[in-house]
C-alpha cells in the first residue's frame, strides 16, 4: 500500500478544507494559525497536522466562530469543539466537511457522531443521496488530483459501507412483498466499486423485492446458472472503472446470457453515464440509468 501522504501544499489545503490560499496566507500572518515549512524554492508546505488543524479551522469558522477567536484556542479546545459541534444537528453541507476531517484524521468517532446528528433528522435514504453520493464525489476528485491516497479513501468508504451492511441487514429479515422479479445484482470481473451496487441493493430491498446479491469481480459464465433457477431474472452492475468497452461486454452478455431477450441488464454508474451522454443506442433487452433514483421510478412505473 502506498504510504500516507505526509506533505501538502496550499492548494491541496484549499480543495480539502474550502477557505481559498489567500484567505489561508492571510490568516497564517495575521493569526498566526499555521506555520509551514519552506522548500529550497520558498514553496510553502503543510504536514499532516497542519491539513488536520485547518480542516478543524474551516468547520468551525463554518459553525459561526470566528478566526479571531479560533486562534486563540489550543489545538485540544479546537479539536473537542469539533467534537462536540459534530453531535448536534448539521446541515449536510458542514455534515460532508465533517466526514472530510473524520477521513484526514483517520478519526470514527467523527465519523460516526456526525453520522448519528444526521440520523436524529434524516432517513437512511435521505442520508445517502444528499451527503454520501456528495461526498464520495469530492474524494474521487481529491484522489484523482493527488491530495489524499487510497488510504483515507478507503478508510470514509468502509465506514459508509458499515451504515449500507446496517441497512440492507434490516430489510432483509422482511419477506419480499413482491414476487414477479427477481434482481441478481454483480460486478463484471475487475470491477471493485461496489459501494454503488450495495445502495442498489438497498433501494431493491426497500421496495420489495427479492435481490440475490454476487458482489464484485464476478466471471458472466457463472450467470447463466441463474436462468435456470428464475424465469427471467433481471441482471443488475454498476460500472465505475470496468469493462474496458463496455460495449463489447453487452453484446458478449447479450449472445451468452440475455439469449431471445429472455432477460433484462440494467446498467448504472460512472461509465454508463459517458455512453449515455454520447447517445449510445442500449439494446431492447438493456436499461441504461443515469443514477439510483431514475432506476426506483422506473420499478415504480413498470
Amino acid at each position: 500500500m502506498e504510504n500516507i501522504k505526509q506533505n501538502f501544499s496550499i492548494k491541496d489545503l484549499e480543495s480539502l478544507s474550502g477557505i481559498k490560499a489567500h484567505t489561508i496566507r492571510m490568516w497564517e500572518k495575521r493569526y498566526k494559525v499555521l506555520e509551514p515549512k519552506r522548500t529550497d524554492t520558498n514553496i510553502r508546505t503543510y504536514n499532516i497536522n497542519g491539513l488536520q488543524k485547518i480542516l478543524n479551522i474551516a468547520f468551525l469558522n463554518e459553525n459561526g466562530y470566528k478566526i479571531s477567536r479560533i486562534s486563540k484556542m489550543s489545538e485540544l479546545d479546537i479539536k473537542d469543539l469539533v467534537q462536540r459541534i459534530t453531535t448536534s444537528k448539521s446541515n449536510y453541507n458542514r455534515a460532508v466537511k465533517s466526514f472530510k476531517v473524520a477521513m484526514m484524521n483517520f478519526d470514527q468517532s467523527v465519523f460516526l457522531k456526525t453520522y448519528d446528528g444526521l440520523l436524529e433528522n434524516n432517513t437512511f435514504r435521505e442520508i445517502y443521496n444528499d451527503v454520501f453520493v456528495p461526498l464520495l464525489e469530492e474524494i474521487g476528485y481529491l484522489w484523482q488530483i493527488g491530495t489524499i491516497t487510497p488510504a483515507h479513501e478507503q478508510f470514509i468508504s468502509t465506514l459508509i459501507k458499515q451504515k449500507l451492511f446496517f441497512n440492507i441487514e434490516k430489510l432483509q429479515f422482511e419477506k419480499p412483498s413482491k414476487t414477479d422479479k427477481v434482481f441478481v445484482l454483480f460486478l463484471p470481473e475487475e470491477e471493485i466499486h461496489d459501494i454503488g451496487l450495495f445502495y442498489t441493493n438497498y433501494e431493491l430491498l426497500l421496495h420489495g423485492y427479492k435481490v440475490i446479491f454476487l458482489g464484485q469481480s464476478l466471471p458472466m459464465e457463472d450467470l447463466s446458472y441463474f436462468l435456470k433457477l428464475f424465469d427471467n431474472p433481471i441482471f443488475v452492475s454498476y460500472l465505475t472503472v470496468k469493462p474496458d468497452n463496455v460495449e463489447d461486454y453487452i453484446e458478449r452478455f447479450t449472445k451468452h446470457i440475455s439469449t431471445k431477450d429472455k432477460c433484462q441488464y440494467w446498467l448504472l454508474g460512472r461509465k454508463v453515464n459517458e455512453m449515455l451522454e454520447n447517445h449510445y443506442k442500449f439494446p431492447q433487452h438493456v436499461k441504461a440509468f443515469k443514477n439510483i433514483n431514475q432506476l426506483t421510478l422506473n420499478l415504480k412505473n413498470e
